[in-house]
């Protein structure tokens, strides 16, 4: 009986193969969102044979610098965090990205880092209806207050002048 062989990354559920090959195929670049149990990171990654190069990324212990109160890994965190991505990779010259979430499921966090990237300019293709409302991407329904606007507007000033 013949044994056949299962990939690792398979087996450990970390790579939907069949994704990935549709997303090198198309050759465009892509966003990956990672909400851990701490924080946010959001990077911009161009696809390729031996292996993904990354454009931009942004982490949300950058919100520290800037006066965040609370957590790291919020809605509104996500928000700022994929704007900052959005606005380093079109800062870098990427003008289109797809998102790719590989075996991890689409959460309201994810939604709110891709209309993050889209509100910094990137053409990402996504429907209105997905993304989180207004109120919740600048966290009225948290305890913790944080101004959004604010952090987004130093995040502007601060790739403008890199």
């Amino acid at each position: 009986m013949a044994h056949a062989r299962i990939l690792r990354r398979l087996r450990e559920e970390k790579t939907n193969y069949r994704k990935r090959r549709a997303m090198l195929m198309g050759k465009s670049p892509f966003v990956t969102v990672h909400i851990s149990n701490e924080n946010a990171q959001v990077q911009v990654l161009s696809p390729g044979m031996a292996g993904d190069r990354v454009l931009a990324s942004a982490h949300s212990r950058f919100l520290l610098s800037k006066g965040w109160k609370g957590s790291r890994k919020s809605i509104p965190a996500a928000y700022v965090t994929g704007y900052l991505a959005g606005k380093r990779a079109a800062a870098g010259g990427t003008a289109r990205a797809i998102l790719y979430s590989g075996t991890r499921r689409y959460t309201q966090r994810m939604a709110a880092a891709l209309k993050g990237i889209v509100d910094a300019g990137l053409d990402v293709p996504a429907s209105a209806e997905s993304f989180p409302p207004q109120d919740r991407l600048e966290g009225a329904h948290l305890r913790v207050k944080n101004d959004v606007a604010a952090i987004k507007s130093a995040i502007d000033s601060e790739v403008a002048s890199a």
